[in-house]
């Protein structure tokens, strides 16, 4: 199932997706944290809804928001999570590189969460190294504390592309990520949740970005240097996961920051996102 948030003439809505035609779920759930908040029998009440639907719109005459438009909490995100990512950072900074042990979490603002088709505003006042990063992201739908690995995939609600916009010096200014990683609209989300039971297996998932149309960073989630499950362990070790969390996995390598020279997102340029079995976002970087 792939599941969405949209705007129309009578405003927003959550919708299933089926050959490119939406079907609203009003009287299933108001909005998609209800939704996943409803757990199995919200499931099961959507299903009942697109089997009976009869009214369907075109996805073309729709304008998608993130599919949680405003988090509960802010996106968690995992710092240098593939190899060649993880030995680019440490190049392009000057430093000995050494893979990360346990998982580098951080997060972003809620503020940052964006459409998966729209704009990012770039003032040169603000930061001067804008750069992407393409991951697949997860949302939790059964929340917990202290989820083995072996029960983790349980716990995800579904799947989603994300662009985690970065502002590299604000982050080397501020000596951490939290301010250059939450720029309003800097976390592109989508275009839509596809459910956990389509993906049962997210490692054979490919992640691709293009700038331009021009292919920057190509990867495979098996890369990752801590899985989903080990993911959802380590953060949930001690600390309560709450349905609608989103996790955003990692970047691979091919980020801006790492080319020689560097090579920043610049007003007029647009970022393409993909997510095999998922989607694309598309993101055009303009002056403001």
């Amino acid at each position: 199932m792939r599941l969405l948030t949209y705007h129309d003439d009578q405003g927003v809505h959550i919708g299933a997706l089926r050959d490119q035609q939406v079907t609203a779920l009003d009287g299933v759930a108001a909005d998609m944290l209800s939704l996943i908040d409803a757990g199995d029998a919200g499931m099961a009440a959507v299903r009942a809804a697109v089997a009976a639907a009869t009214a369907w719109q075109p996805l073309a005459g729709l304008t998608l928001l993130a599919p949680i438009p405003r988090p509960r909490q802010n996106v968690v995100c995992v710092g240098l999570n593939y190899v060649a990512h993880s030995v680019e950072s440490d190049r392009a900074r000057g430093r000995e590189h050494k893979l990360p042990s346990v998982p580098i979490f951080f997060t972003k603002a809620v503020t940052a969460v964006a459409a998966p088709w729209g704009e990012f505003m770039l003032d040169p006042h603000v930061t001067q190294q804008l750069d992407y990063e393409a991951e697949l992201a997860f949302v939790i739908g059964r929340g917990g504390k202290n989820i083995s690995r072996t029960d983790a995939l349980d716990h995800v609600f579904g799947y989603m592309a994300a662009n985690d916009i970065s502002a590299r010096d604000l982050q080397a200014r501020h000596q951490q990520y939290f301010k250059g990683k939450s720029l309003d609209g800097s976390c592109p989300l989508g275009p839509w949740i596809v459910t956990a039971d389509e993906i049962p297996d997210p490692s054979r998932l490919s992640v691709r970005l293009r700038v331009n149309g021009h292919p920057r960073q190509e990867s495979s989630v098996s890369a990752l240097i801590f899985d989903i499950p080990t993911l959802i362990e380590s953060l949930s070790l001690g600390m309560t996961l709450e349905p609608g969390t989103i996790v955003c996995t990692g970047t691979p390598a091919g980020v801006g920051m790492g080319m020689t020279p560097p090579q920043f997102l610049q007003a007029g340029d647009v970022v393409e996102t993909e997510i095999e079995a998922i989607g694309s976002l598309h993101t055009r970087i303009v002056a403001g």
